[in-house]
């Protein structure tokens, strides 16, 4: 079992920074990769990054590459999301996941799931 709590979300103007983080409970750490996804009112979940359980391997939506970094520190139990350059298009319920058994990129191959933590970017 991993249990998951993001924080750090809020308001930001267009051009801003935040960054996130998730916490995890339960498993060890460091054996399971974890991932971002967004949720926008009206719109499906989507995938923003992944991170392997080491923090060596990182893939990013085409939509925030460059912009936003996932990152890990395995001593903390602790994932972030560094959030720069924000948009308006970004404003969403941010979510971490862990442990994907299928396909990375795929919401419904996690089995743990925070609860979100709102992002807001006003223009």
């Amino acid at each position: 079992q991993v249990q998951l709590v993001e924080s750090g979300g809020g308001l930001v103007q267009a051009g801003g920074s935040l960054r996130l983080s998730c916490a995890a409970s339960g498993r060890t750490f460091s054996t399971y990769p974890l991932g971002w996804f967004r949720q926008a009112p009206g719109k499906e979940r989507e995938f923003v990054a992944v991170i392997d359980g080491y923090g060596s391997t990182t893939y990013y939506a085409d939509s925030v590459k460059g912009r936003f970094t996932i990152s890990r520190d395995n001593a903390k139990n602790t994932m972030y999301l560094q959030m720069n350059s924000l948009k308006p298009e970004d404003t969403a319920v941010y979510y971490c996941a862990a442990d994907p058994s299928g396909s990375y990129r795929q919401w419904d191959a996690y089995g743990y799931w925070g609860q979100g933590t709102q992002v807001t970017v006003s223009s």
